[in-house]
């Protein structure tokens, strides 16, 4: 029997803790989606997230090294986002959870409605 008890560095727990929140995949997705863009345009793209959620996630994933965050020395301040080769390569197994979710939504809403 393989066992999943909670250790130091346990890969599965880490990534997963990070990437189920409510808000990760959403800015990921958009960013692979529209490519750079500024975080006012990423707070449009996904409209209900909340500033300083939207702050908190971005620095996650900026410090996990899915995403680059490039500030240009003008006034004001232009801030864009995009994703890191790390982000780009994790996108199609986000993409395919994605799909999957899409395929069989039906059988779980109906199983949620029972």
């Amino acid at each position: 029997m393989k066992n999943f008890h909670h250790t130091e560095n346990c890969p599965i727990r880490d990534v997963l803790s990070r990437l189920g929140d409510k808000w990760s995949m959403l800015v990921l997705i958009s960013l692979e989606a529209n490519g750079v863009m500024r975080f006012s345009d990423i707070q449009k793209s996904i409209a209900d997230i909340s500033q300083r959620m939207l702050t908190v996630t971005l620095r996650s994933l900026e410090e996990d090294r899915l995403i680059r965050r490039k500030v240009y020395p003008e006034v004001p301040p232009r801030v864009e986002y995009a994703l890191t080769e790390t982000g780009l390569s994790l996108m199609p197994h986000i993409n395919s959870l994605v799909g999957w979710a899409l395929e069989h939504m039906d059988t779980i809403l109906e199983g949620r409605r029972r």
